[in-house]
């Protein structure tokens, strides 16, 4: 294994003190931090079984700090020192709360000398870790012995706390820790080979190459100042106005207004219209596919409808072209039959994932017929269209002129071998399918032929001009993502073209032009249409909508190889056709979602598909809350079922799930069931005060649709949450004199009030968990739309003397047995890694684990049932249920047990254990 890593880095610390700690052989190179990420070539041939860590310029981000955290496990797990659920929590902690404060601290100190403002950017972190250690009887974090948990949290902490200008408080518990873990050796090489005995001073090079927009806690909405994103220090006057606020509860509150359809724009209110990419109908849609359009947009439509704007949501199947023929021809159906079924098979995913359509439709209607043949005709009587000659890939064995993407060769500009006839996935330039070397039927794998065929073509150089001002108006007052402008730019930077507007095809939106009679639209004008044929669908009145640009905002979601498309080729169609539009306003692209280290693959059984995520057992609550958590928004991520684990465990579970149901379980026990009286102190006030920022930041990010910033604003409440309670222990103070009584009664009441607010700004990322949430408080049907109002406003919803209904845990950890069984289900077909597995040497013994007689669609079933079961007897036992009534469920979660090792091919009696090392 080979090690790079930068001079200077922080978090280097961390994996050079693993390493030493561990003992695991590594070959270490340092790298100039001024260059490149260091990839070396020989990474991507290599044969080597070991792998490879790159650590150059790598920062704090939280896919980052993931990043490490995976690799310091993976140091202890294969030195033998397993990292434990308690490890695996600190780590979580570590990386979204500690080091987001740690760095922007650092940069503070390294480079503007404000020592006193850092030390105010850590008081809360380290506050929370003096508590916590102060009532832990070990030496280290989780055990006697040091932990992966001890050197990450150490490392991170070194460089402020090993300078002695930086003035902390006593904080006894912490400094004690701090010396304990500072005396390893392994701790001391490292911080020495990385700060040089410089402290601070060591890093500042580095920090200056990674400016402190990087290392902030998440993007800053406004122009907040550094301190003020990292960890914003409240003022006496915000303390002061949110208590006042505060008190004034829900009196005045906006009556709730149910949804009543057809949803049309009204004057004077904030019109707008969201749509998502159309999926194409014979593709079952992977998480990649779901995150990407129709999830994203679910958030922002029903943040939007909260916030009491007036909005249409809607969406469809994109149901023509020569991928829908040849899916009929696979199944011996015809094509509006393929539709028929396949559109039934979305609509149930989107069901189960609770995505709230206003109309869910489909471009296969006399609708679609009728407004896309009168947008060709009217850009035709413009002069916007050319006819031309164009060679098309013919295929002689297919008897047919194939479409774009049922060709496939290397791509000419970068010889990407998988290029598609249309674009390039690896340059993302637009390429002719005649352009391709190398070309190959993606049906049959024959090579086609070049033949001539008449088409019709948008005449894009011709709206350029017209299009660059509307971009310019567009892109300046709209949100649209970054990336969404560099692709969009890009492609007006290399000059537009004529693009093709016609296909031979026979399923599709037939051209009325009776020279070309016998063609029909190319998908891509065809397509976006549908946005505007699904609304007449829904109702007759669809042109207020979509011909109604001074009165209605218009909001595109989707993946950002759909960008250009939307950006310049439909707009330039609803231009040329000069009919008062609707033009996009607001365009939120996201970068890819692959699946552990590979891509999605239907064929290969590689990845979840919408219709499998319901089989696993998980709650649909729980998939949004993770999908949302990563969302591709900056760079691609990856879906991964151990963080997918982790972060269940440690967010959903011990962080928000944990605070919410103590919260409600303390009015119930201690208080009967009604919220106390609530007398404020100062403590009580500046956590009303910290919760109420965060309201705000979650306002105005999502206002700017960045939805995975706002989620973390959802985990920091529950966090400022926890950390009251543990700091203010009202379970034993419920048991001492008057005094300690009421100050129980405050603290559970305020708690109560914040898990409240949770359940409304929970809405629009988990709508069942928050609809729970507000049955268990009985929470008044105007709380979320007046903590929503405005720019957020925190007052008391639970008062004094309010009945509460039984509470009961939200969320189930998921255990490691149960992701491993998910991982192997979803990891595609696994062929053998050597003769050796499939043939036994003479005189081998013979294994009888193994059956022959496996059933992977019973396997299937039975996966789903255990998970099933495992949930609900975690549920019983966190309601402390009778044991007879455990033992029974016990009982039958083995049985199922068995008859999935059955199923598996499995012997379901355990093989005979090996002697324990001692």
């Amino acid at each position: 294994m080979k090690l790079y890593i930068a001079e200077g880095n922080p978090q280097c610390v961390k994996v050079l003190a693993a390493l030493e700690l561990t003992g695991v052989k590594c070959e270490i190179e340092a790298v100039s931090h001024e260059g490149e990420r260091l990839y070396p070539s020989s990474l991507s041939h290599s044969k080597q079984k070991v792998p490879w860590y790159i650590i150059s310029q790598l920062m704090s981000g939280h896919e980052h700090n993931g990043l490490f955290a995976c690799l310091h496990r993976y140091l202890f797990d294969i030195s033998g020192q397993k990292a434990t659920d308690a490890t695996n929590e600190w780590l979580e902690w570590e990386a979204t709360s500690l080091q987001p404060a740690v760095l922007q601290s650092l940069h503070m100190v390294a480079l503007q000398g404000k020592r006193v403002e850092a030390a105010a950017v850590m008081k809360e972190p380290l506050k929370w870790l003096e508590q916590s250690l102060s009532k832990i009887n070990s030496s280290f974090l989780t055990a006697e012995a040091v932990s992966v948990a001890d050197v990450v949290l150490w490392a991170a902490l070194y460089p402020l706390l090993s300078d002695s200008c930086f003035d902390v408080g006593e904080l006894r518990s912490v400094r004690g820790w701090f010396e304990r873990v500072g005396d390893l050796a392994a701790c001391q090489a490292a911080a020495n080979r990385v700060l040089h005995g410089k402290g601070v001073e060591a890093l500042k090079t580095f920090l200056q190459k990674h400016p402190a927009t990087q290392t902030q806690r998440r993007d800053s909405p406004t122009n907040a100042t550094e301190a003020e994103v990292a960890e914003h220090v409240i003022t006496v006057e915000e303390i002061e106005e949110a208590a006042q606020i505060w008190s004034e509860g829900l009196k005045g509150s906006p009556a709730v207004t149910e949804r009543k359809h057809p949803v049309l724009p009204q004057e004077g209110k904030r019109n707008m219209l969201l749509t998502s990419a159309l999926p194409y109908v014979n593709n079952v849609p992977h998480l990649g596919n779901i995150i990407g359009c129709v999830l994203s947009a679910d958030v922002f439509a029903r943040y939007g409808r909260l916030r009491g704007w007036n909005l249409l949501y809607i969406c469809g199947t994109d149901e023509y072209g020569t991928a829908t023929e040849n899916k009929a021809r696979e199944e011996g159906l015809t094509p509006q039959e393929i539709c028929d079924k396949y559109h039934a098979i979305h609509a149930d995913i989107y069901k189960w994932f609770q995505i709230d359509f206003d109309f869910f439709g489909r471009t296969t209607t006399k609708q679609q017929t009728e407004i896309a043949q009168d947008i060709f005709w009217r850009l035709h009587e413009r002069g916007f269209l050319l006819e031309d000659t164009v060679e098309q890939l013919r295929c002689e064995s297919c008897q047919r002129f194939l479409a774009d993407r049922f060709v496939e060769g290397e791509c000419p500009h970068c010889r990407y071998p998988e290029a598609r006839g249309d674009q390039c996935d690896k340059c993302g330039r637009l390429i002719n399918a005649v352009e391709l070397r190398n070309p190959q039927c993606k049906v049959c794998k024959e090579t086609p032929v070049i033949r001539s065929s008449k088409h019709l073509f948008l005449n894009l150089p011709k709206l350029e001009d017209e299009l660059e001002q509307w971009l310019d108006k567009s892109t300046s007052s709209g949100d649209w993502t970054v990336n969404a402008r560099h692709i969009t730019r890009s492609w007006i930077r290399d000059g537009l073209k004529p693009r093709c507007i016609t296909r031979d095809l026979q399923w599709g939106t037939p051209v009325p032009h009776e020279d070309y009679k016998e063609k029909v639209f190319y998908v891509w004008f065809d397509a976006p249409i549908g946005y505007l044929s699904i609304t007449a669908n829904y109702t007759d009145q669809w042109e207020k909508w979509w011909k109604n640009p001074q009165q209605v905002e218009l909001y595109n979601f989707m993946a950002k190889d759909n960008v250009p498309f939307h950006s310049v080729v439909f707009p330039c169609s609803l231009l040329g056709a000069q009919d008062n539009y609707t033009l996009v306003n607001h365009l939120i692209a996201t970068e890819y979602l692959n699946y552990e280290d590979t891509k999605f693959s239907k064929s290969r059984g590689v990845g979840v598909f919408g219709d499998m995520a319901k089989d696993t057992g998980i709650p649909s609550d729980v998939w949004r809350f993770y999908l949302l958590y990563l969302r591709p928004e900056g760079q691609d991520s990856a879906f991964s079922w151990s963080d997918m684990a982790l972060k269940n465990n440690s967010e959903l579970l011990n962080n928000l799930g944990n605070f919410i149901n103590r919260a409600g379980m303390f009015v119930s026990k201690f208080f009967d069931g009604c919220v106390p009286e609530m007398l404020l102190n100062e403590d009580d006030k500046r956590l009303i005060a910290q919760v109420r920022w965060e309201l705000k930041q979650y306002i105005q990010l999502l206002d700017k649709v960045r939805i995975r910033d706002a989620l973390k604003c959802i985990l920091s409440i529950s966090r400022h949450g926890n950390q009251y309670m543990q700091l203010n222990e009202p379970w034993k103070k419920i048991k001492g004199g008057d005094g300690d009584r009421r100050r129980a009664g405050t603290v559970t009441g305020v708690s109560v009030n914040v898990a409240c607010l949770l359940s409304a700004v929970l809405e629009p990322y988990m709508p069942s968990v928050s609809h729970t949430i507000r049955q268990q408080l009985q929470a008044p049907h105007t709380c979320v739309s007046a903590i929503l109002q405005n720019t957020g406003t925190f007052i008391c919803t639970l008062p004094a003397g309010h009945r509460i209904s039984a509470v009961s845990p939200l969320f189930q950890k998921l255990e490691n047995e149960q992701i491993e069984v998910l991982r192997k289900r979803f990891g595609g077909q696994q062929a053998p890694s050597s003769a050796a597995e499939t043939k036994p040497s003479t005189g081998a013994v013979h294994d009888a684990s193994v059956n022959v007689n496996a059933d992977p669609e019973r396997a299937k079933q039975l996966t789903a049932l255990v998970a099933e079961q495992g949930n609900k007897l975690r549920g019983l036992k966190a309601q402390k249920a009778d044991k007879s009534v455990i033992d029974d469920e016990v009982e039958k979660l083995l049985q199922l047990k068995k008859q999935l090792s059955l199923a598996e091919g499995k012997n379901p009696e355990p093989a005979a254990q090996k002697g324990k090392k001692k």
